[in-house]
């Protein structure tokens, strides 16, 4: 069945509000007004309310919505009925730290492989993830059948790496190489350069 067609600023909202409801769970809460799930993920009432047409009917008038099949609903959305395998290349200090870090299972992601170069086996010591030589990186991908990829390499190597991923079938990729990539207009990139976000803050301090 074919995903509905939502608007990708919608999708981001989305993980928000998705965020927030995991923490509704966690407190015991079985429902929740519309004022104050929109107040929790930082948005109007009424994005919220208008976010949430996308899934359907939701929410009933006086009691709000119900946070469990809510969460259900987004999650069936952002395809996080099932863990979904994702791999990474550049396994760098950013990649290795990246490997390390133990969240993204509990948020439905799962890192099946790293991929590096010049493999060092010392980097992902204690990991379950493998560590692969990239030039077997676009046949596990056929054979994997993995469409989402986080990209940690050198600005000067993205181009040419994300090219060989999208051909043998990556769909989408979260970018930490300081290069805007082109890509077809089916694959999409999410950009996180840390250096421009450091700098975007530091117009905030006084």
């Amino acid at each position: 069945m074919p995903k509905p067609e939502i608007p990708r600023k919608t999708v981001y909202r989305f993980s928000i509000y998705q965020r927030c409801l995991t923490r509704l769970k966690d407190n015991h809460l079985e429902t929740v007004s519309s004022e104050a799930l929109a107040k929790a993920a930082g948005v109007k009432s009424t994005q919220l309310r208008k976010d949430l047409t996308h899934l359907g009917q939701f929410g009933t008038r006086g009691l709000g919505y119900n946070v469990a099949g809510l969460s259900a609903a987004i999650g069936e959305v952002l395809g996080r009925s099932r863990l979904q395998p994702v791999i990474l290349v550049g396994v760098g200090n950013l990649g290795a730290a990246l490997l390390r870090y133990g969240g993204f299972q509990k948020e439905g992601f799962e890192i099946v492989a790293a991929f590096d170069t010049k493999p060092d086996p010392r980097r992902v010591k204690g990991l379950k993830t493998q560590l692969l030589d990239a030039t077997g990186l676009t046949s596990f991908i056929r054979e994997h059948q993995i469409k989402m990829a986080i990209l940690t390499v050198p600005g000067t190597h993205a181009q040419e790496v994300v090219n060989a991923m999208v051909e043998a079938g990556i769909q989408a990729v979260l970018n930490f190489s300081p290069v805007v990539l082109e890509v077809p207009r089916n694959v999409v990139v999410n950009n996180v350069d840390l250096a421009v976000e450091l700098e975007n803050l530091s117009y905030f301090i006084r």
